[in-house]
């Protein structure tokens, strides 16, 4: 959230018919604002923090749900896209975690988002033949738990030399999630909601389907 150099305009919540009322009541501008930053003193909601030379809400405060420590970032806030696709590549399912957060967690809610594909007549398919993944997937109870609903898992073992041959065919998730990460408002998340940002994940999804059509 960028914050403009001249006429700033700081759009928190707590500012609006507060500070107006405020001022009526208090009949000069220094009473009703002196009056209105004692009511405001205490809420610590919304806050600004100094980072790259410009001014952007605090993430523990803006973007709690579903941002964590990014290893792979120096421990900074961050989110996490884990994305399910067809054999073209096509995202069947989409899920937003804090970037803390373990693939193999995301495996079977991924699965049950998956929705109903066509298939025979009246009977469309809502679940996949094979689910395969990389080595971040290798876990026994989800394996037993795919299995369980029909579904063959073909992951590469961990602790286990190269060449399972997966990459062959898992290139295509990788380029989708390149596809979508091409898209600004996917690549860096500037959201204080969730749900906003799974929303955008959504758009950016049927954007990425109008690619095979």
């Amino acid at each position: 959230m960028g914050v403009t150099a001249a006429g700033t305009r700081l759009g928190l919540r707590h500012d609006r018919v507060a500070a107006a009322r405020s001022v009526a009541k208090a009949g000069s501008m220094e009473k009703g604002a002196r009056e209105l930053a004692g009511s405001l003193a205490g809420c610590g909601q919304d806050r600004l923090v100094a980072c790259d030379r410009r001014l952007v809400l605090d993430p523990c405060f803006a973007r709690g749900k579903k941002t964590g420590r990014n290893p792979t970032d120096r421990g900074r806030k961050g989110s996490k896209h884990h994305i399910a696709t067809d054999a073209n590549g096509i995202p069947l399912a989409a899920t937003l975690t804090g970037a803390n957060e373990h693939d193999v967690t995301q495996m079977i809610p991924l699965v049950d988002a998956i929705p109903a594909v066509r298939g025979k007549p009246r009977r469309p398919r809502r679940r996949p033949e094979r689910v395969q993944g990389d080595r971040a997937y290798d876990s026994k109870r989800h394996r037993v738990m795919l299995q369980e609903r029909g579904i063959e898992p073909v992951t590469a073992r961990r602790n286990t030399e190269h060449g399972s041959g997966l990459g062959k065919t898992r290139w295509v998730v990788e380029r989708t999630v390149s596809w979508l990460h091409q898209l600004r408002r996917l690549r860096l998340r500037a959201e204080r909601r969730a749900d906003i940002h799974e929303a955008f994940m959504a758009l950016g999804c049927i954007i990425v389907t109008g690619y095979f059509l």
